[in-house]
């Protein structure tokens, strides 16, 4: 398998940000780690493996960048705004320069953007926000609702990165409706343990894309589900059967 590890400037961020790249060919797959993680988790927790046969054969090429939640959604005793700004920081990184740059690398822009607990919410408020720029959402076990993180405290960036707060809001002439209804969505959450926080706002995701009549697949699997990478792993490899790949 062809593995390369890049560091690169992120005008947004000031920063260098570090991520790897499996695969030579195939539909790429922006992948974001859980929860402070950097770009070499997915491959740690045996992600990468999972799927190592439709990387080898090209169908797939895997795009795994660190976070900055240390910075943002997990100072929890940090200036709230402070950590709100970091984070639409690291959001104008994805959508403005990182995905530029997979389109750039891979010759394509059917991406599939995804990550489990943490990075399943980060894959949600990049595809809910920018749906444009993705063809299909896979988010496992992720988080939709900003309150989970901040609180009581709110401000205009906390609520664009709170999912269910923009998405319930939006109105019925909104051009990003059209859009999600043409998109693979793809939401799976278990019910067992350390789950139990993240149940209400996938539920309530659930509800508010039925109601805004946006096709979905929101996958509730069972109460032995926990939320740990034994069940990511056989998810991830259960939703990539069912896409045309």
């Amino acid at each position: 398998m062809q593995i390369e590890y890049k560091k690169e400037y992120s005008y947004h961020l000031g920063r260098e940000v570090e991520y790897k790249r499996y695969g030579h060919a195939g539909k790429p797959i922006l992948v974001f780690p859980s929860q402070d993680g950097d770009c070499n988790q997915y491959e740690e927790f045996g992600m990468v493996d999972v799927l190592s046969d439709y990387i080898e054969q090209g169908r797939l090429q895997l795009f795994c960048v660190g976070s900055i939640d240390k910075e943002s959604w997990s100072d929890l005793n940090g200036n709230p705004r402070y950590r709100i700004e970091m984070q639409e920081k690291w959001y104008n990184f994805i959508a403005n320069e990182f995905v530029p740059r997979i389109q750039d690398i891979s010759w394509r822009s059917d991406i599939i953007v995804t990550g489990c607990s943490m990075g399943g919410a980060h894959a949600g408020i990049l595809f809910f926000r920018r749906p444009e720029l993705f063809e299909t959402l896979i988010s496992l076990s992720g988080m939709f609702d900003a309150s989970m993180f901040f609180g009581d405290y709110k401000d205009d960036l906390v609520y664009n990165n709170s999912v269910v707060d923009f998405l319930k809001n939006m109105p019925w002439n909104h051009p990003y409706l059209d859009i999600y209804r043409k998109r693979n969505i793809i939401i799976c959450i278990g019910q067992g343990a350390w789950e139990e926080e993240l149940l209400p706002s996938n539920r309530e995701l659930a509800h508010i894309l039925y109601e805004k009549q946006v096709p979905a697949w929101t996958d509730f699997w069972g109460h032995d589900v926990a939320h740990d990478w034994y069940w990511w792993k056989l998810q991830i490899r259960y939703f990539m059967e069912h896409l045309d790949i």
